[in-house]
């Protein structure tokens, strides 16, 4: 028990997942990552955590003899129970057969995520508190664009007040029955529980997500699991430099770091001459090997004419993730004499984290001066070096 509470847990492994390609004709919750099946490792993680009470895996018609070969013998894992041809289905029939278990808590989780953690299954209960359930989150970091058509951009949506939802959900026991007893009714609408609920009236609380807790779905994820099982050592750490200057032209404010600075004059070029993005941008394309900021924005083409550089270090942030590795920190130095850049360093690091996607903790922000030595010195101009460390996926040597 956890803190008084019985708690259960339904895994939801009914499906063949196609999506994630293989030849050998397993469904995907029985295909290897280390050489254990993913459903295997999904309830050794649940029940491993030590605050589930029972657990329920609930399987596709025809798996039974794949289920058997896994060998699992933990006591708190109940014989698995046949699903449906849908996920609301199965979860259904997963929750009834908790019914003289009657837990005070049921939490659902899909088979397919093998690497929750206690502290997300700790933090999804504690969040329930008042509430009727709860779910572990991440913060989206992404641009999410709408679109009708599929073909064109219908709009922008507020990422503020977007998050991405993780398994196990976690409900009152009873609660979520009943809810899911009516949704049956409607069809299989419902892309999770919490929807469910949602649909129910019910009120879902928040709790933390982990950025590990990754559902396999597509073939390159069970590569991806892989390396967060083995670790830092599949992965190798590259660093990019980054160096670009603009002239100062009449004006009354210059842009860096995507901030605007109240100046004398403004800087030149053929976007918004932004020195910090624009060398970030490159420091990035260096450490990827992938070229530099006028091989992917030419100068040449007017789309970018006075273009916000948010849309360069965006791009090259984006191009670090396309690459299955992440950001981890940005270093930035200005050189110049005027404008004064101390009062606006924590005001360009947040922006600069936002913009790269990343915390705000991994950017710095440094000025300098010439000693009024050269170009700077003589105040013609900003110059600004920086440097990007990455991580990325160890290729083959």
């Amino acid at each position: 028990m956890h803190d008084g509470l019985k708690i259960a847990a339904v895994v939801v492994a009914a499906g063949r997942g196609e999506r994630a390609g293989g030849s050998d004709g397993l469904p995907k919750q029985y295909r290897p990552i280390a050489g254990t099946p993913l459903l295997a490792r999904t309830l050794s993680a649940l029940s491993s955590a030590g605050m589930i009470d029972r657990i329920v895996p609930v399987i596709g018609p025809g798996q039974q003899a794949d289920y058997d070969r896994m060998g699992i013998s933990d006591p708190r894992i109940a014989a698995p129970v046949a699903g449906g041809p849908t996920r609301q289905v199965s979860v259904l029939a997963g929750l009834r057969a908790l019914a003289d278990f009657a837990p005070d808590i049921v939490l659902i989780h899909d088979g397919a995520r093998p690497f929750i953690s206690p502290e997300v299954i700790s933090a999804v209960i504690a969040a329930i508190g008042d509430a009727d359930g709860a779910l572990p989150v991440t913060i989206v970091t992404d641009t999410i664009k709408r679109s009708l058509d599929g073909k064109t951009v219908g709009g922008t949506e507020d990422r503020t007040q977007l998050f991405a939802a993780q398994t196990p959900q976690g409900f009152r026991y009873r609660t979520i029955l009943a809810a899911h007893e009516r949704a049956i009714e409607f069809g299989d609408g419902f892309t999770d529980d919490a929807a469910i609920a949602e649909w129910a009236g019910l009120s879902v609380a928040l709790a933390n997500g982990d950025p590990n807790n990754i559902k396999v779905t597509l073939p390159e994820d069970f590569s991806r699991a892989e390396r967060i099982l083995a670790g830092d050592n599949r992965m190798e750490t590259r660093v990019g430099i980054g160096y670009d200057v603009h002239a100062f032209g009449p004006g009354d404010a210059v842009i860096l770091g995507n901030i605007a600075i109240p100046h004398t004059a403004r800087l030149k070029g053929h976007s918004d001459a932004d020195v910090v993005l624009h060398a970030l941008a490159d420091a990035l394309y260096g450490a990827l090997a992938d070229g530099d900021i006028g091989k992917h924005f030419p100068p040449s083409e007017m789309e970018w004419k006075d273009a916000d550089s948010a849309i360069f270090l965006e791009h090259a942030a984006g191009r670090v993730r396309a690459a299955g590795g992440r950001i981890v920190h940005l270093d930035v130095t200005l050189i110049c004499e005027r404008p004064r850049i101390g009062p606006h360093v924590e005001a360009m690091r947040a922006r600069i984290a936002e913009i790269a996607g990343i915390a705000g903790h991994r950017v710095a922000v440094k000025a300098t001066t010439s000693e009024r030595l050269g170009f700077t010195g003589r105040e013609e101009g900003i110059a600004c070096q920086t440097a990007a460390t990455i991580e990325l996926p160890r290729g083959a040597d």
